[in-house]
C-alpha cells in the first residue's frame, strides 16, 4: 500500500520533524543501514540511536538525538516513545484490512450469539450457548467449547481450544482414578488477545476468567478456574495451574509455571522459567526454581558462589 508521509505525521503528531515530508511511504521495515529506498518507514530506540549515522535513506521514527547523526536524505520523526509510535503507524497504515464473516467450513452450534463485524475462520467450531462479542476475530481450526463467553474486539489465533475440560481426577473406592466433571465455563473480556496453539480450560465450577486487555502468547496452558487480571501478559510455554489468581499489569514470562491455587499480585514480574510454588505479593519480581523474590535469589546465589570458590 501507499501512504503520504504528511498523513502519518498528522495522525501520530510527532514532537519534531527533521527533513523532507513530501514523501510517499509504501512499506515499513527494520532499521537497515543498507537501505537505498526513500519510501520506507523504520524505527530505532534511544539505546541504539548511534545506528542512525549508518542509515542513508528512508523515514525513521526515533528519540531526539545528536545533530551530528543527521543525514540529509533521511526524514526523522521524533517521539518520546518511538516503539509505541511505530506500533501506531503499523496499526493505522500497514495492517491488512480486517476480515469479517463466517467461513463456509465453520460449524456454529445452537443458541450461539454472534455480534457485529465478527470473523470466524475456516474449520472453526463454536459450540452451543456461546456468546461472541462485536468485532472479534477467531482464526482457523479453533474450538470454542460450549457456554464460553467472549467479549468485544477479541483476537483469538489458530488451533486453540477454549473451554475444554481440564485435568482433574480423584481415586474412587477401588483406587482407580475417576474424572471430576467440569461444569463451569470460560469468560474472556474485551480486547483480549490469544495467540496460536493455546489451551484455556473451563472451570470445574464457576468460570475461568481473562479480564479485559489480557494478552496470551502461543503455546500457553491456562487451567480450570484461573483468573487473570486486567492488562496482564502470559507468554509462550507458560503453565498456569488450576485456580491460580493473577492480578493486574503482571508479566508471566516464557516457560514459567505457577502451582495450583497460588495468588500472584498486581504489577508482578515472574521471570523466565520460574516455578512459582508460593503466593507472590504486589510489585515483586520473582526468579528461579522454586521462585523467590529477586534480591533474595541473587543473594543466595552470591553466597553459594562464595562457598564454591572459597
Amino acid at each position: 500500500m501507499m501512504v503520504v508521509l504528511s498523513e502519518i505525521i498528522n495522525r501520530l503528531n510527532p514532537e519534531k520533524v527533521i527533513g523532507n515530508i513530501d514523501k510517499e511511504i509504501i512499506n515499513a521495515i527494520q532499521l537497515d543501514p543498507n537501505n537505498e529506498r526513500d519510501d520506507v518507514l523504520m524505527w530505532v530506540s534511544a539505546k541504539f540511536s548511534e545506528k542512525l549515522k549508518e542509515v542513508k535513506k528512508g523515514v525513521i521514527i526515533c528519540n531526539n538525538f545528536s545533530e551530528d547523526l543527521i543525514n540529509s536524505d533521511c526524514t526523522y520523526l521524533i517521539f518520546e516513545n518511538p516503539r509505541l509510535a511505530f506500533q501506531k503507524a503499523l496499526s493505522e497504515f500497514f495492517m491488512p484490512k480486517k476480515k469479517t464473516g463466517i467461513s463456509k467450513t465453520a460449524i456454529i452450534g445452537e443458541n450461539v450469539s454472534i455480534g457485529k463485524n465478527v470473523y470466524i475462520g475456516e474449520y472453526t467450531i463454536i459450540e452451543d450457548n456461546c456468546t461472541i462479542g462485536d468485532h472479534t476475530v477467531i482464526d482457523h481450526h479453533t474450538a470454542i467449547k460450549k457456554d464460553t463467553i467472549i467479549g468485544e474486539n477479541v483476537i483469538i489465533g489458530a488451533n486453540n481450544t477454549i473451554g475444554g475440560v481440564g485435568f482433574g481426577y480423584e481415586k474412587d473406592e477401588t483406587g482407580q482414578f475417576v474424572f471430576i466433571p467440569h461444569i463451569g465455563n470460560v469468560i474472556i473480556g474485551n480486547n483480549v488477545e490469544i495467540g496460536n496453539n493455546t489451551c484455556i480450560d473451563r472451570a470445574v465450577l464457576g468460570s475461568t476468567i481473562l479480564m479485559e486487555n489480557v494478552k496470551v502468547d502461543n503455546l500457553v496452558h491456562i487451567a480450570h478456574g484461573v483468573k487473570v487480571g486486567k492488562n496482564s501478559l502470559v507468554i509462550a510455554n507458560a503453565m498456569v495451574a488450576g485456580s491460580v489468581e493473577i492480578g493486574e499489569n503482571t508479566w508471566v514470562a516464557p516457560s514459567s509455571s505457577i502451582l495450583n491455587q497460588k495468588k500472584v499480585g498486581n504489577d508482578v514480574t515472574i521471570g523466565l522459567s520460574a516455578v512459582v510454588v508460593k503466593d507472590v505479593e504486589n510489585g515483586q519480581t520473582v526468579i528461579g526454581s522454586p521462585a523467590e523474590e529477586i534480591s533474595v535469589a541473587l543473594n543466595k546465589k552470591k553466597i553459594m558462589n562464595e562457598k564454591l570458590f572459597k
